[in-house]
C-alpha cells in the first residue's frame, strides 16, 4: 500500500507518508521524521508498568515498547529509614509498603529482587519479645508479600540482617546510611542486562547440590564468572558450611572475587518453597546469593582489618579501592561489616558509609551488619585478575568490613 502508515491507534491508514515535524523544520531542525519515533518518544517517559500496558494497543506500540525496553538495564533501587513516611500495617515491615509505592514509578522491568530488612524490627510486631521461629515466619511472611507485588519472572532473595548500610531513593550521590538500630530495609531490582547475566542461588534443606545444580547457577564451569555475593545462615551446620567451602575454594583459585557475609535469617526463593507447598516446612537455609558473569562485568574488594579503628587508617583502605579504576557510571557498592563495627568502633557513626561516599561521590552503597565476613583484596576486569591476599584462610573474616563495587558496562 504505496504511501500507507499507522495512525495513533496503530491502524494502517491510506495518505502520503506520514511525518512529524517540528516547527523548526524549514530551518533544517528536524526533532521527530514519523510516528514511530513520535511513539517511542512518548513511550520513553513512562514508567515501565504503564509502557507493558501500551505494548498492548497493536503491534507498532509492541515494538517500540520492546525497543524502549532495552535501553532501560541499569539496577535501581528502594530503601526505607524511619525518616521515611509511611503508614505502617501491623504484621509487616515499612519496606514492602514502599516497594508497593514504587513499583508503580520505577522504568525498569525487574528480574531479581535483593533484600535487605533489619532484625531489631522483628520484635517491635506487638508488645512481646518475638520467637526465632515465630520471626521467621514473620520474614518468610514479607517475602510472600513481595511475591505478591513483583512479576512471576522475578527471582527474589530476602535477607533479613542486624543492620543496614542504605543510599536513600533519588540519587546515588546520596549521604549513605550505617543503620545499626533502626527500622530499616532496601531492595535492589536488577533488570537483565546486555553483557551481564545475573543469577540467584540458594542452598535449602539439602543443601548438597549436584554439579549439574551448580553450572546452573554459575557456580560451576563458568569462564565468565567475576564475582559471588554470598549469604550465610548463622546456624549452618558444620557438613553444610564444609560444603559451601567446597564450592567456594575453586573459585578463589580462578580469583572469582568473593564477598558475603553472615544474616540472621535468610528466606528460601519462592520456586523451592512452592515445591515444598509451605514455607513452614523449610529448615533455615544455609547460604545464598548471587552470582555476576559476563564480559561487561568490571570489580573490585577491600578488607578493612580488625585493627583499622581510626578514620585515617580506614581512608586509607578505601583510596586502595578508588586506585583500582573501576567506573563509577551504572556502577554499585557493597559493604559487609561485623555488628559493632559501626559507632562503637570508631567512637562517631556512619565512618565508613561517608569514606565510601568521598571516595565514590555517585555510587549508590548498600549493605549490612553481621556476624562473619567473607572477602578479599581483589580485582577483576575483562580477562584480567589480581589477587592480593596471601592465603586462602585470609577469606574468611570476624570483625572486619568487606567493601566491594561492580561495575556493569557503559
Amino acid at each position: 500500500m504505496a504511501g500507507a502508515g499507522f495512525d495513533l491507534l496503530g491502524e494502517v491508514v491510506d495518505g502520503s507518508e506520514l511525518r512529524v515535524v517540528s516547527s523548526l523544520d524549514s530551518q533544517g531542525h528536524c526533532v521527530l521524521s514519523n510516528l514511530t519515533e513520535v511513539v517511542e518518544r512518548v513511550l520513553s517517559f513512562l514508567p515501565i508498568k504503564p509502557l507493558l500496558t501500551a505494548a498492548c494497543v497493536c503491534r507498532l506500540w509492541r515494538d517500540c515498547a520492546q525497543r524502549n525496553l532495552k535501553t532501560r538495564q541499569r539496577i535501581t533501587w528502594v530503601s526505607y529509614t524511619e525518616d521515611t513516611e509511611d503508614d505502617l500495617p501491623f504484621f509487616s515491615h515499612p519496606l514492602v509498603n514502599v516497594v508497593k509505592s514504587e513499583l508503580e514509578k520505577i522504568n525498569v522491568l525487574p528480574h531479581i529482587f535483593l533484600y535487605i530488612t533489619d532484625y531489631q524490627s522483628l520484635n517491635n510486631f506487638g508488645d512481646y519479645e518475638t520467637s526465632k521461629s515465630d520471626k521467621r515466619n514473620i520474614v518468610w511472611e514479607i517475602a510472600s508479600e513481595f511475591e505478591k507485588l513483583l512479576p512471576k519472572e522475578c527471582d527474589i532473595l530476602g535477607l533479613n540482617a542486624m543492620g543496614i548500610i542504605a543510599t536513600p531513593m533519588g540519587s546515588g550521590s546520596n549521604r549513605p546510611l550505617e543503620l545499626e538500630n533502626e527500622r530499616s530495609g532496601f531492595g535492589l531490582i536488577i533488570p537483565k542486562m546486555n553483557g551481564v547475566k545475573v543469577r540467584t542461588f540458594n542452598f535449602i534443606n539439602d543443601p548438597f547440590f549436584d554439579e549439574r545444580i551448580l553450572q546452573q547457577v554459575g557456580l560451576r564451569n563458568n569462564p565468565d564468572l567475576k564475582v559471588v555475593l554470598m549469604f550465610e545462615h548463622p546456624n549452618c551446620t558444620r557438613a553444610e558450611i564444609r560444603y559451601l567451602r567446597q564450592v567456594i575454594d575453586p573459585l578463589i583459585d580462578q580469583n572469582v572475587i568473593i564477598v558475603g557475609g553472615q544474616v540472621e535469617i535468610l528466606a528460601p526463593l519462592f520456586a523451592e518453597i512452592k515445591a515444598k507447598n509451605s514455607a513452614k516446612s523449610l529448615t533455615p537455609i544455609g547460604a545464598g546469593g548471587l552470582t555476576f558473569s559476563g564480559p561487561l562485568i568490571q570489580a573490585a574488594s577491600v578488607v578493612l582489618d580488625l585493627d583499622v579503628d581510626k578514620v585515617e587508617a580506614a581512608d586509607s583502605i578505601i583510596r586502595r579501592l578508588k586506585a583500582m579504576n573501576i567506573p563509577e557510571e551504572n556502577s554499585i557498592g557493597f559493604m559487609i561489616a561485623f555488628h559493632w563495627r559501626g559507632k562503637q568502633h570508631y567512637g562517631k557513626d556512619n565512618v565508613e558509609a561517608d569514606l565510601f561516599r568521598k571516595h565514590f561521590p555517585s555510587m549508590p552503597l548498600f549493605g549490612f551488619f553481621g556476624k562473619g565476613e567473607v572477602g578479599t583484596y581483589n580485582l577483576v576486569r575483562g580477562n584480567f585478575r589480581s589477587e592480593f591476599f596471601e592465603t586462602r584462610h585470609e577469606v574468611w573474616h570476624c570483625y572486619t568490613t568487606v567493601m566491594l563495587i561492580i561495575h556493569f558496562g557503559s
